[in-house]
């Protein structure tokens, strides 16, 4: 019982979900981080592939669950300038992250690594909210017949 005493005790309930905005939040970091570990690998010559779970039916006629890679698209490109461009997605859309201005310029690969934890860490403290629901909302629209 010692133990415990020297721990802090609270009264806390989990909450059953999340609002909307942390959510979104919480899927855009997770693609940010798919992001950096992308460039990472690439920085150092390595493979990255990540993979998912997939639930199929097999010749039998079981459902049986398999993993497989999943394929991540960087975000980067080279502009005319020979400066790599980052780009944030949120789905299929870019999102802006000043007026008119929807990409971060940097100057090399560590540069790329740098750029994409600092949106990382603006994405978790919530600066990118705004962009997040708007380009939300233009994805749903997309969906409503």
């Amino acid at each position: 019982m010692a133990t415990l005493a020297s721990l802090k005790l609270v009264s806390a309930k989990k909450p059953s979900n999340l609002p909307p905005v942390v959510h979104r939040r919480n899927k855009l970091s997770s693609k940010v981080y798919e992001q950096i570990q992308l460039a990472r690998s690439q920085n150092e010559g390595t493979a990255f592939t990540p993979t998912r779970t997939k639930t199929v039916t097999n010749t039998e006629g079981q459902r049986v669950q398999i993993t497989q890679p999943k394929r991540v698209k960087p975000w980067w490109f080279v502009a005319e300038s020979g400066k790599c461009c980052i780009a944030i997605r949120y789905g299929s859309k870019v999102l802006e992250l000043a007026k008119g201005k929807t990409a971060i310029e940097v100057a090399s690969a560590s540069a790329l690594i740098d750029a994409l934890e600092a949106v990382n860490a603006a994405v978790i403290a919530g600066e990118l909210d705004g962009q997040i629901e708007a380009a939300s909302g233009q994805l749903r629209s997309a969906f409503v017949k």
